[in-house]
């Protein structure tokens, strides 16, 4: 099942500069082949269900590894079975309602 991820993870007892921390797990997405998107407050992720909770579980092994002694992690989940969705379309449906007239609102 073609999956859509938010993945937050937060190292704890560590300090308060995470970077090292988040780019690590980044490289382990993107050494899974998922295809990933940095946000401020973390990552979005496509692919199929079992390789990305795989990934997920790989990403707490690889902050644990660097020393890390715990991780809180928010992880939302959107599955669709209408149709194939992608990051790029989920962000364009938005971006495209700026190009026209407040009818939304």
């Amino acid at each position: 099942m073609k999956v859509i991820v938010d993945l937050c993870v937060v190292p704890i007892g560590v300090g308060v500069n995470l970077a090292t921390y988040i780019a690590a797990c980044e490289r382990v997405l993107l050494d899974a082949g998922l295809k990933i998107q940095l946000h401020p407050n973390g990552t979005a992720i496509e692919g199929e269900w079992g390789p990305v909770f795989a990934a997920i579980e790989a990403c707490h092994q690889a902050v644990h590894a660097m020393g890390c002694p715990r991780i809180y992690t928010t992880v939302k989940v959107n599955t669709r079975t209408d149709r194939d969705q992608t990051l790029e379309e989920k962000v364009a449906s938005v971006e495209a309602l700026f190009q026209q007239p407040q009818e939304w609102g």
